[in-house]
């Protein structure tokens, strides 16, 4: 494809079924139309393993998961602390304030039938049954009752515990039921083994956000298609089509040449050469991502990294301004710990007060203290993908080299992105490289990963007081109390340092001036598709 114009190769993949016999009779003029009535996106999406909403736990599904599916609430951009309305039309605590009560809106799924309170019900139970990483993000939710047809009452474990930001996440989004059943979809108690819907959901949707998957061929492509009964207007694209390309100089071509419309990720030097060039635009916006090293502290694993000291010791060999600007062009920052810069008690000051410091003289101190004054050796693991134009095998090499300086050897282990997440899950990883991108906007949520999940998968068991200490920060009323409570669960966590985040990316994506609108976020899923317009 080249000149803007769609090739009859991706058109056909555009058109499903039939479609590359038709595409070969059509005249130019109509694969340019097609191509005006297209978004076409370059992006790794490597790590995309499932597109089943209730299974996701990946950093770029959210993108192609927020477009397909509608949540009961939503954020506004740069406003990641008051809901709005998506599916639910309002919300209120029920008279003896153990239930959040929402009605919905109309609003009818791409079938065209409308989305009930039974759907709401069904589409929780199921991310509660399946047990997959986002029922974690539930937590708090006891159970789930209908009302009426429009209304229905979640009821909650902890009342005092916010619960909305959960709901806004793309994990939750709304499923119809009758359509997931009848492709073997179950909320059942039993879910987690006997739900056999995934695989349609892999390639097909059931929601009632703007757009529609039509299907997925890992590490190529993902197709979408416009749903005309979307409750907020008719999107502005007929199909969008997100188009996996994993080297940045493939984008930069791309984008150059009008064969897609925006590049997410080009590195700050690609960037630079564009700035001038008619017809294209930097999107910017500072993310509530971050990218963190994560080290066992299993002694079966590696018995140096089961040594807090020998951890500390790597915090403070890491070159964190040397990531930032000269691997990142300085488009980035970074939090002391695992709430982001942009949450209550996450600021550049915090970060800068109690954050790990590079300190070589440090580090071999720890090092002595650990019992290892000539270093150790450890593997790490990442996968073969990039975050904000930066591939994992280059941040691997630079921490390489960082750590050579004090003599932790690190050996490096790229590997697929399906085969990383499991190693990391079932807990058999002795450090891993990777990213955090929020599933709901709340420090809960960030925190309680920490003390749960992926602590066991660090083999590391919490102290009482910590977990106590996150508990009492989620549920404190006073602002400027349970700001000093998260300054000090990150003070608490940094000194235990088996997680180290390395930077907060601020987004660059280029965009062609055929999206005129082309709206980023940082609810965790990178740009407001339904908002884009050509």
């Amino acid at each position: 494809m080249s000149n803007g114009w769609i090739s009859r190769r991706e058109l056909a993949l555009l058109l499903g079924a039939g479609g590359a016999a038709l595409a070969a009779g059509l005249p130019d003029r109509v694969h340019a139309q097609a191509r005006r009535n297209t978004l076409v996106l370059g992006i790794d999406i490597s790590d995309t393993i499932s597109l089943d909403p209730a299974r996701m736990a990946q950093y770029t599904p959210p993108m192609t998961l927020n477009a397909a599916y509608a949540s009961l609430v939503s954020f506004a951009v740069g406003n990641y602390y008051d809901p709005i309305p998506a599916l639910a039309e309002s919300w209120s605590r029920t008279a003896d304030g153990k239930a959040l009560r929402i009605k919905l809106r109309e609003a009818k799924f791409a079938s065209g039938n409308l989305v009930t309170a039974d759907d709401v019900k069904w589409t929780l139970d199921r991310v509660k049954h399946l047990k997959d990483q986002p029922a974690l993000y539930n937590s708090n939710i006891a159970s789930v009752a209908v009302v009426d047809p429009r209304t229905v009452d979640i009821f909650l474990i902890e009342p005092g515990e916010p619960v909305l930001g959960a709901l806004a996440s793309t994990t939750n989004g709304i499923l119809e039921r009758k359509v997931v059943e009848a492709q073997g979809g179950t909320s059942a108690v039993d879910a987690n083994t006997t739900d056999k819907a995934t695989a349609w959901l892999n390639d097909n949707s059931a929601g009632a956000g703007a757009y529609r998957l039509t299907g997925w061929q890992r590490n190529q492509q993902i197709q979408l298609v416009r749903n005309p009964h979307y409750y907020g207007g008719m999107p502005g694209f007929e199909r969008i089509l997100i188009r996996h390309m994993s080297e940045s100089a493939a984008q930069l071509l791309a984008v150059q040449r009008g064969d897609i419309d925006a590049a997410f990720n080009l590195i700050p030097e690609q960037i630079q050469t564009l700035k001038g060039q008619a017809g294209l635009r930097v999107e910017g916006l500072a993310s509530l991502d971050f990218v963190y090293l994560a080290l066992t502290t299993s002694a079966e694993l590696n018995k140096a990294l089961a040594v807090q000291e020998a951890r500390q010791a790597i915090a403070a060999a890491i070159d964190y301004n040397g990531i930032r600007d000269n691997l990142l062009g300085g488009v980035a920052t970074r939090c002391a710990h695992f709430l982001p810069i942009g949450l209550l008690g996450s600021t550049e000051k915090t970060t800068r007060d109690i954050g790990p410091q590079q300190n070589l003289d440090r580090a071999r101190m720890l090092l002595q203290k650990a019992g290892f004054p000539d270093g150790f050796e450890f593997d790490v693991s990442y996968g073969n993908a990039a975050v904000s134009g930066l591939s994992y095998a280059v941040l691997a090499q630079k921490l390489q080299s960082d750590l050579a300086r004090v003599g932790i050897r690190m050996k490096l282990n790229p590997m697929d992105q399906v085969n990383l997440r499991t190693q990391y899950t079932t807990a058999k990883s002795t450090a891993v490289l990777t990213f955090w991108n929020p599933a709901g906007v709340r420090q809960f949520s960030w925190a309680t990963a920490t003390t749960e999940r992926v602590a066991a998968r660090l083999r590391w068991t919490p102290p009482a007081d910590i977990v106590k200490l996150v508990k009492d920060a989620t549920l404190e009323q006073d602002l400027a109390k349970q700001e000093a409570m998260w300054v000090e669960y990150q003070r608490r966590m940094i000194e235990v340092s088996h997680l180290i985040v390395l930077f907060q990316p601020i987004y660059q994506t280029v965009v062609r001036d055929t999206a005129k609108t082309f709206p980023l976020t940082a609810s965790g899923y990178q740009v407001e598709l339904e908002k884009a317009r050509p």
